[in-house]
């Protein structure tokens, strides 16, 4: 059990618990207890540093008290599907326009998929697209209204007999406890000079540097906090060379997590909002006709591109290539 001393951190009122039990760094390897540092302080968490290479993660003693249930629950599901299927096309296109500069076909293999949006806009654009995903909710959704091919189960039990000219992970990583495992299994599956995407938030970011634990992506559910030194290191321990980080903002989640929150503060408190209330908002305003849409996209996509070239985000698009 925990509580807050006066300085706002955490506490460990069971002096016999230790917090570091169990506690293993995915990138270096380090389980030396001594060669962590507490980090930051959540009210319900701790993230620590490895002296040895300097990775970010909350330690597993504090993980398993995690509860998915209203991240993942079948009202936030439903929700999630009656969003505009335009507007997450155009979203997904973003991707694309990265992905098509290192390959303009081939097999793609998305892991943790969602809703099947980003394989919907690829099977459009002409890639060979499968996945896998976990959830029940995101795979009835796929299957009986995208009308693509996933797989419903763990990626680290999916059979390594195929290889993909495309493997993507957006928004995935950070979740995972073992994602070396996960690298691991990707370069395993990966054809030769074949590619890896993803998405995940960035310890080192303009938006972490500047708010550090009021940071909106720190919490229980993301594990790993990843920096452009220590997602090379993990990726390299695989024989994947990064060619590329690029800045992210997700500016509906932006919207979503701290600006929407704030503005109904006064009909609905803060520590109320769930992942349903939130995305139930977002489905009223992108309910407009397609010439606001449209207008949307355009503002977003400015407004996207300029902070990424200005390296202002709060998560990192990063490509590996298979040597």
């Amino acid at each position: 059990m925990t509580v807050k001393d006066s300085s706002e951190k955490i506490v460990i009122q069971d002096k016999t618990k230790d917090i570091f039990a169990e506690i293993r760094c995915i990138v270096c390897g380090n389980r030396d207890k001594s060669r962590f540092n507490k980090k930051y302080f959540k009210e319900n968490c701790i993230v620590v540093e490895c002296q040895n290479c300097s990775f970010h993660f909350i330690p597993p003693y504090f993980r398993k008290a995690i509860d998915y249930t209203a991240y993942k629950s079948d009202e936030a599901g439903k929700e999630v599907a009656k969003a505009d299927v335009w507007l997450k096309i155009q979203r997904n296109l973003l991707r694309y326009r990265l992905i098509r500069k290192y390959k303009k076909a081939g097999n793609l293999f998305d892991i943790g998929c969602g809703f099947g949006h980003f394989l919907l806009t690829g099977k459009q654009l002409g890639y060979n697209v499968t996945g896998v995903e976990m959830s029940r909710a995101n795979l009835e959704y796929i299957r009986n209204n995208l009308d693509i091919d996933v797989m419903g189960k763990n990626f680290l039990d999916v059979k390594e007999d195929k290889k993909y000219d495309i493997m993507t992970l957006w928004d995935v990583l950070e979740h995972i406890d073992d994602a070396d495992k996960i690298i691991a299994k990707v370069s395993v599956m990966l054809k030769p000079n074949g590619y890896i995407f993803i998405q995940v938030p960035q310890i080192d970011s303009f938006f972490a540097r500047t708010l550090k634990d009021k940071w909106w992506e720190m919490g229980l559910d993301h594990v790993n906090y990843f920096s452009h030194k220590t997602i090379k290191l993990l990726f390299e321990k695989y024989g994947i060379e990064v060619v590329r980080i690029k800045s992210s903002l997700e500016i509906k989640n932006v919207f979503l997590y701290v600006i929407l929150p704030r503005l109904r503060r006064r009909k609905k408190p803060l520590h109320t909002w769930t992942v349903s209330d939130r995305q139930q908002e977002f489905n009223k305003i992108t309910a407009k006709p397609l010439w606001y849409r449209k207008l949307l996209v355009l503002g977003h996509n400015i407004i996207y591109k300029t902070l990424s070239f200005m390296r202002i985000g709060d998560e990192m698009i990063v490509v590996g290539v298979k040597k």
